[in-house]
């Protein structure tokens, strides 16, 4: 009988494949259903069945994409590379950056529906937990219309919620003053491209960075905008920002309900545009939960004793 091999870069990455005890080599093993063998640094599976075969280049191209572009927990890859494997339905909604490091596939069914909502609706207004992927898929969707050429921007904004101290009296220019602000929404762009690339579509204008108070009396057409830590805006800041809508362009708002750092007693946009806008049909809303975080299993976990408490 022929085997079929793959041959692996390094011991390193051949060790992060196998896992600890060969641990992630037996998932692999069960999800083929036959015995994957090691010699050297390759991986290979005596099987003549091309499905059998398919599947297994496919696993482990895909684990290998993710050690490549950073990933270090094996397990979690593993688990996440066959997660996707069983249920072919989330292939269709992987995104594909040019020049991106790799495709990027949903992890969950509700992360799926997300990215399809995010592809068909005009303005997309998604809530859920620190790791659920609101903010990385809508990051990576705006990427590809952006480098694609369906958009001509990219535009990224938060709204600065300060604790204790003014703006204006930190230290440094205006960019170094936002640097802290606006840092997780390069951290995600960065995990998706070169941080080279990232650093010339900036400086090009294709992408730009802004707090949410320099979007008022703008109207932008032809971009897709992205609205990070939507729950910390204001009613008034939430209109101001909807309404900058031009033509050809897209919306996409992130949020965490449960993290709201407005001041006592003032009510967060988002909480408010979730209720008022749930019957407009080119509007789509998205909740993810603790099954939908895929950050670590520990920040799922978390998240889970955070959502029982509430309910008790």
């Amino acid at each position: 009988m022929d085997s079929y091999t793959i041959v692996v870069p390094d011991a390193g990455v051949l060790s992060c494949v196998c896992g600890t005890n060969d641990s992630n080599l037996k998932l692999i093993e069960e999800h083929l259903g036959v015995p994957v063998f090691t010699r050297g640094n390759e991986l290979s599976v005596d099987e003549e069945d091309p499905v059998v075969r398919e599947k297994f280049r496919f696993i482990i191209d895909r684990i290998l994409d993710e050690i490549k572009d950073g990933g270090e927990n094996g397990a979690d890859i593993v688990a996440s590379v066959l997660n996707t494997e069983s249920r072919p339905s989330l292939a269709p909604y992987a995104i594909a950056v040019p020049g991106g490091f790799r495709k990027l596939y949903p992890r969950t069914e509700n992360q799926a529906c997300y990215i399809g909502m995010l592809r068909k609706r005009e303005l997309v207004l998604c809530t859920g937990p620190a790791g659920s992927g609101k903010t990385f898929l809508a990051v990576a969707e705006a990427l590809r219309l952006a480098l694609s050429h369906n958009k001509s921007k990219l535009i990224l904004t938060r709204p600065v919620v300060e604790a204790g101290e003014s703006l204006g009296y930190l230290p440094g220019d205006l960019e170094q003053k936002l640097n802290p602000y606006l840092r997780p929404l390069y951290d995600a762009m960065e995990s998706v491209l070169p941080r080279e690339t990232v650093r010339r579509l900036v400086e090009s204008g294709v992408i730009e960075t802004a707090p949410l108070a320099y979007m008022r009396g703008r109207t932008l057409n032809n971009s897709v905008i992205i609205l990070d830590e939507g729950q910390n805006t204001t009613r008034e800041q939430m209109k101001m920002f909807l309404t900058r809508m031009g033509e050809n362009s897209k919306m996409f708002i992130t949020g965490d309900v449960t993290q709201i750092d407005l001041p006592h007693r003032r009510e967060s946009g988002l909480v408010h545009a979730l209720g008022l806008l749930k019957s407009i049909e080119e509007i789509g809303t998205m909740t993810f939960t603790a099954e939908d975080v895929v950050r670590a299993p520990l920040v799922k976990k978390i998240v889970r004793a955070y959502e029982n408490e509430k309910q008790e």
